[in-house]
């Protein structure tokens, strides 16, 4: 990545949650990759019909009980001093009439990819943007039901959801600083609106920025060394996290909160691959999760975990 930034090549990549899996692909190899691509700074799209079907899923979600056994290894490491944000997932089994490729073209969302007949996801957050040696990343953390009474207010003044918005943006400016000058907050605890076919979110998010440090300068794979795995799919701190998550999710994230992206030459747009749906063999699985504090409660954790079961079909 290194050198075909530095050489100014175009290129997409991808990485899985461990940065153990890194595919490069320029734009003739992309051409060839079976990789679709709709990014809103990028898109290798070809025109859909028009979509008719009537949208249908069904969720299987693991028991209480189940989902328990790693929120209280989450909970005891917390309660440890171990961390003190931990993001904990889970992966759910579900039925749809659509193909991942129909869920693919008729989704709506900022950032999509679907990845052969292996996985697609419409997520919703950036990872970082450099634009004209300027970087800038939106950690998005906190969700809530938008039909809720004043659902933004309570969002944003929700003891447990700010805790954990704060920890995630201090703990993004703090990676930023590492590639960057001048790091600063320019937008804290924004809302966005996520509407979906079964039920509308908001979702909090905050604006960072710095100036790419001259030795990071064209160095596009050695910045992402830094600054991966993303935090706001991890928690801080960011070693010992992993260890725990590592501990208590009983599955491989895979690909999924990996972090993907379009280099133009010049600058870059990447995402998070949150909203993530990944075939099994014949089976469909659905991954999604939530950051877990000292102030997190089973019953509402294990209710937002369900939340992000959708498909922005609508």
């Amino acid at each position: 990545m290194d050198e075909l930034s530095e050489k100014k090549v175009p290129f997409f990549f991808i990485t899985d949650f461990l940065s153990k899996n890194v595919l490069v692909y320029n734009e003739e190899e992309l051409a060839n990759s079976g990789l679709l691509i709709d990014f809103q700074s990028f898109s290798n799209l070809k025109k859909r019909d028009d979509f008719t079907k009537k949208t249908e899923l069904k969720s299987y979600p693991e028991t209480i009980e189940s989902f328990k056994k790693g929120f209280d290894c989450v909970q005891k490491n917390i309660r440890f001093g171990n961390s003190y944000l931990i993001n904990y997932t889970r992966k759910t089994e579900i039925e749809t009439n659509l193909t991942l490729e129909e869920i693919f073209y008729h989704s709506r969302a900022k950032y999509k990819v679907l990845f052969q007949d292996f996985f697609v996801f419409f997520s919703p957050e950036t990872f970082v943007k450099i634009i004209d040696g300027k970087i800038y990343t939106y950690p998005m953390k906190g969700t809530i039901d938008a039909s809720i009474e004043n659902a933004s207010e309570v969002l944003k003044n929700n003891p447990k959801e700010k805790a954990e918005h704060y920890t995630v943006v201090d703990l993004l400016r703090n990676d930023m600083s590492m590639v960057a000058d001048d790091v600063k907050v320019d937008k804290f605890q924004y809302i966005d609106f996520i509407k979906t076919k079964q039920k509308n979110l908001f979702a909090m998010s905050s604006e960072i920025s710095g100036i790419v440090k001259s030795e990071f300068k064209g160095k596009i794979g050695s910045m992402l060394q830094k600054l991966l795995p993303a935090g706001s799919i991890l928690g801080a701190p960011k070693q010992k996290t992993l260890d725990i998550i590592l501990e208590a999710e009983d599955y491989n994230r895979g690909f999924y909160t990996g972090v993907c992206g379009w280099f133009d030459g010049e600058n870059l747009d990447s995402c998070v691959m949150i909203r993530f749906i990944e075939k099994e063999k014949e089976k469909l699985f659905f991954k999604s999760g939530g950051g877990i504090t000292h102030m997190s409660k089973l019953e509402d954790e294990y209710e937002e975990m369900k939340n992000k079961i959708y498909v922005p079909i609508h």
